[in-house]
């Protein structure tokens, strides 16, 4: 059976027919997709979890249990899971486990643009790239294959354009999970320094074995046309290079580590120049320069960003193997810049006009009131990782230097990913930081998804909601207080007053995201032209829904006027407006 299916639709699709029994992930664009597709599949299990460390080992359990588990994270939560991950290569598997690393080239909707097939050769473990959907299935099959052969774990590495382009896949059918079960082997699963020196013997060895399997898996194929000029590539780059460079000799590499370096070298010496086509790092590039073998990339190719056909047809040009043409794809698009903004009526924007007012530090953290940090509001000074809103800040308060209020931002989800160690912290070392936690109730910036504090599994069934406020007492914060977020005057009257105490303070918000489950409206808000004086408060709100107007006033300042459509109905700028020109109802000329 035929389908068209996204790459992230395919990987589900493969774990279905490979009889994958349990699949774990914490969301995270570009990965997502992954598990909210397998769990909508009859008889597929799959599960959030509070972060990427807990979902590896969910898998790791699951395999050591005997059943084959996938975990899914986006390439920055394989840092987070790095250390399950690093200490698994040594033990093996029993079932097989797959991890998905869905790297985000050009940072699309990510803080950073690591290359993680580093991850493959640190942890001494096999890594397939795809290079379209149809292979992320069967790579994934053949992923399973390897992990229960070679008694590893395997990383199968995805990109934002593999993750989420469509291409026709051939389908197979499902299979039935099987699970062998729990075989006690302490020598091989308990990993004290008497018996990891013996696993770590085992795993150099076992990387031998790879290489030998990496020079026969047809994955790893040698494609003969002009002999002027060869291509190593893998992943998304080798469509590009088809694209760009129809007639040169292709070496694909589909298992690009380890490397098969004997067919590697039979490859250069059947063509003239020999060129390593790769995204970001020179992964490929260092490897074959190690290994003796003549080769250029990266004095060509970009080390930064996505490539694309256009992006590979300049570098092709300065490498001397196409002539100075111009792209003949389509012309770029002539449109308006779009800035992300919060959206009309989101509760956080509340919080950080009062924290501008207040000229605080704010140490943010990952999601979306990173939109924070953005004009007109700029009132978040640091993204790094999750849950390092609160670390950070700490370390701020404790050092001094500044007179302004030091205060820690982060999301409900976030919180509960990495956020509790940092509270627990800031109470024991005994900071004066102020802690707000914006609780809309989602995992927003990825789309919505439940998590631990929602009261609903991945698999929409009833669980235990998370009680942060408890959680955050329990963890020894006296002054825990509701945030308001519909009156802004009390909720700057609130941060104000938390930011004055001597300990540590925890607000926290209440009000629902606006987009999910469902998007949610009140009646629009209009301005009165006649009454508006220019004065552009209600702009500084950074609300996609207001707009200066072409109508100005004497002195030529430009009123305000409101989007009815995109209107959400929360009042905030009503609230600010000094002169009481803003109100409910839809003018007449658009009712």
């Amino acid at each position: 059976m035929k389908r068209l299916l996204s790459g992230n639709e395919a990987v589900a699709q493969g774990a279905m027919e490979a009889g994958v029994r349990l699949a774990a992930a914490y969301p995270g664009t570009p990965s997502t997709e992954i598990l909210e597709t397998l769990s909508k599949f009859p008889g597929a299990y799959a599960q959030w979890s509070p972060n990427e460390k807990v979902a590896f080992e969910v898998g790791m359990g699951a395999s050591m249990a005997g059943a084959r588990a996938l975990v899914c994270m986006k390439h920055v939560g394989v840092n987070v899971a790095s250390d399950p991950l690093m200490t698994f290569s040594y033990t093996g598997v029993n079932g097989g486990l797959v991890v998905v690393s869905a790297d985000d080239p050009e940072m699309h909707s990510s803080q950073n643009e690591q290359d993680n097939r580093h991850y493959a050769r640190f942890a001494k473990i096999p890594l397939f790239e795809p290079s379209n959907s149809q292979e992320a299935r069967d790579f994934l099959l053949e992923a399973y294959q390897v992990s229960e052969a070679f008694d590893t774990p395997v990383l199968l590495r995805l990109t934002t354009r593999i993750s989420h382009s469509k291409t026709i896949v051939e389908c197979g059918e499902w299979v039935r999970p099987k699970v062998k079960g729990f075989k006690k082997d302490i020598a091989k699963y308990v990993m004290m320094p008497l018996y990891a020196i013996r696993r770590h013997h085992f795993v150099e060895e076992r990387l031998e074995r790879l290489r030998e399997y990496a020079e026969t898996t047809p994955s790893n194929r040698i494609e003969i046309r002009s002999k002027s000029v060869g291509i190593i590539t893998a992943s998304i780059s080798y469509q590009y290079v088809r694209e760009v460079l129809p007639d040169a000799s292709v070496l694909k590499l589909g298992m690009s580590w380890p490397l098969p370096l004997k067919k590697i070298r039979q490859f250069a010496h059947s063509v003239g120049q020999l060129i390593v086509v790769e995204e970001l790092d020179p992964f490929l590039e260092t490897e074959l320069r190690a290994a003796g073998i003549d080769c250029v990339g990266k004095q060509h190719v970009s080390l930064e960003g996505e490539l694309n056909p256009e992006r590979l047809q300049m570098a092709m040009v300065k490498a001397g193997i196409l002539p100075e043409v111009t792209f003949d794809g389509p012309p770029a698009a002539d449109v308006l810049p779009r800035p992300p903004v919060l959206c009309a009526g989101c509760p956080h924007r509340t919080v950080f006009y009062a924290l501008q007012k207040l000229k605080a530090n704010v140490l943010g953290d990952i999601g979306c009131y990173t939109l924070a940090a953005l004009p007109p509001l700029k009132s978040l000074h640091s993204c790094i990782c999750m849950g390092a809103s609160i670390g950070t800040a700490i370390g701020v308060d404790l050092v001094g230097g500044s007179q302004e209020p030091v205060v820690a931002v982060i999301g409900d989800s976030t919180f509960l990913h990495s956020g509790l160690t940092g509270v627990m912290d800031a109470v024991y070392n005994r900071s004066n930081l102020t802690i707000i936690i914006l609780d809309n109730r989602a995992t927003a910036m990825t789309g919505g998804q439940n998590h631990p504090g929602t009261g609903l599994t991945l698999m929409g069934e009833p669980t235990h909601q998370a009680d942060i406020p408890a959680i955050v007492r329990a963890l020894g914060v006296e002054h825990v207080v509701e945030l308001d977020t519909v009156n802004y005057e009390r909720a700057l009257a609130t941060i104000t007053e938390a930011v004055n105490r001597p300990a540590p303070s925890v607000l926290i918000t209440s009000e629902p995201c606006r987009l999910f489950p469902e998007k949610r409206r009140g009646e629009p808000y209009r301005i009165d032209l006649e009454i508006c004086n220019g004065c552009a408060v209600c702009l500084k709100i950074g609300c996609p829904a207001l707009f200066a107007s072409e109508q100005a006033t004497p002195k030529g300042l430009h009123k305000a006027e409101i989007d009815a459509a995109e209107c959400a109905g929360c009042d905030l700028c009503a609230q600010l407006c000094p002169v009481d020109a803003i109100s409910v109802g839809i003018p007449e000329e658009v009712a």
